[in-house]
């Protein structure tokens, strides 16, 4: 057993810096921007255990401090059913890691005066005035209510606008039952369609009064296009992804992207039971801001790098440093309840910025890191997180959509911060 994981970790480090991709940030080595070579090596054993144990077929692991990158892996399998091994340049289906870079979309036209966080919803689209708050009564009975205020842009950032998600097991309401789980929209019909399906629905909250994790940057998104008037994936990638030289970030993989698309296996290999990621083989019909992107973790890396930069890469500016300073701060006041650590298990001690979970204290969180931290992470097993005291960006990719992504997410923070020597 332990030669097989030998084998794994060598297989891992030959790939490491493959003809395959060009390395997304320049290189440094590890003993030079304070990371122990040994302390990194622990990401190598953990993944090659967790490969062989059949428990995730296969990850990519990019890790930069300083703007310089010091681990850039490939562990395992990018399709299980065929056997081919993971590179690099494996695309990931992001889920809710889209939600930041719609994010960013928006901020560039807050920024242009075109976008502002006190505009109401429904300037954009009327449906969403006449949307009631469903309130449970004792018996289990739904009574609706109106809105006591409406639901703003800035409602649409923090997940505080009442619109929520259904099919998620933190939520049992008789309100998430009426609502459809994160992808199904888009799968089945435009952007119009999914406004006008969600309007439909009773609001979870009265708005700005709780963080309810949701399908609020999808609506975001919706009203980019209409500001912008482009599809998402088009504005995106005038304006953040060709700019980033983020080569394969988009909402529509081509056929010659589809042979790099991470496949997980086909039973969760915690409960046995059937999972799938459906974005893999089915289209979308509407670039959904909240769910439906894909991109390499090289291409991830650069934009959280971006972030951290204050909104600036090798010369192409996306946001101000103020921008990127307001998105990444607290926006969940005393008077909003805070739901964060009810969506991701060790966010204790966080609050919610503009599409990003921040770290507000020290210690509560079960994973280490200094407040400032901004993070987001994907229902398919994607995860990053930057630590601006630390100069700290992690990008990680598996095709993990059971449970088990949880528990990657704490393990992996975890040895990045155990692997640092200053």
């Amino acid at each position: 057993m332990n030669k097989m994981i030998a084998m794994i970790a060598t297989a891992a480090a030959v790939v490491a810096f493959g003809t395959a991709s060009a390395a997304p940030l320049p290189e440094a080595n590890p003993d030079d921007v304070g990371f122990s070579k040994q302390g990194l090596a622990r990401l190598d054993n953990f993944f090659a255990r967790e490969i062989a144990a059949k428990r995730v077929p296969g990850a990519v692991v990019a890790i930069a401090r300083d703007g310089k990158l010091v681990h850039y892996k490939a562990y395992g399998l990018l399709d299980p059913e065929k056997g081919t091994p993971m590179p690099v340049d494996a695309i990931f289906a992001l889920a809710s890691m889209t939600k930041p870079m719609a994010a960013v979309a928006g901020l560039t036209l807050m920024e242009q005066g075109r976008l502002p966080l006190q505009a109401k919803l429904s300037n954009y689209y009327p449906g969403f005035a006449d949307m009631k708050v469903g309130v449970t009564e004792a018996d289990g009975s739904l009574k609706l209510e109106p809105q006591a205020s409406p639901i703003f842009i800035h409602d649409l950032y923090r997940h505080t606008s009442g619109l929520m998600y259904g099919g998620r097991p933190d939520s049992s309401s008789p309100v998430a039952r009426q609502y459809p789980d994160g992808v199904a929209p888009a799968i089945e019909g435009d952007t119009q369609a999914f406004i006008d399906r969600i309007t439909k629905l009773p609001l979870a909250h009265q708005p700005s009064t709780e963080f309810e994790y949701g399908f609020s940057i999808d609506v975001l998104g919706a009203v980019i296009e209409k500001v912008s008037e482009q599809k998402l994936g088009d504005y995106l990638a005038a304006n953040v992804w060709q700019p980033l030289g983020m080569k394969d970030a988009t909402f529509h993989p081509t056929d010659a992207q589809r042979p790099r698309l991470a496949r997980p296996f086909a039973n969760d290999p915690l409960t046995g039971k059937p999972q799938a990621i459906k974005l893999l083989d089915n289209p979308t019909k509407f670039d959904c801001g909240g769910a439906c992107s894909f991109a390499t973790i090289g291409d991830y890396l650069r934009f959280g790098q971006m972030l951290l930069n204050g909104g600036e890469l090798d010369g192409q500016r996306i946001l101000s440093p103020s921008t990127v300073h307001h998105m990444t701060t607290n926006h969940l006041g005393p008077e909003i309840k805070n739901n964060v650590a009810n969506v991701e298990p060790h966010r204790a001690g966080f609050g919610f910025g503009l599409a990003v979970a921040v770290r507000t204290s020290e210690g509560l969180s079960s994973v280490p890191g200094n407040p400032g931290e901004f993070t987001w992470n994907g229902a398919y097993g994607t995860q990053f997180f930057c630590d601006p005291k630390e100069r700290l960006v992690v990008v990680v990719g598996t095709a993990a959509p059971g449970e088990l992504r949880k528990y990657y997410r704490e393990q992996v923070q975890d040895i990045v911060y155990g692997a640092m020597t200053k």
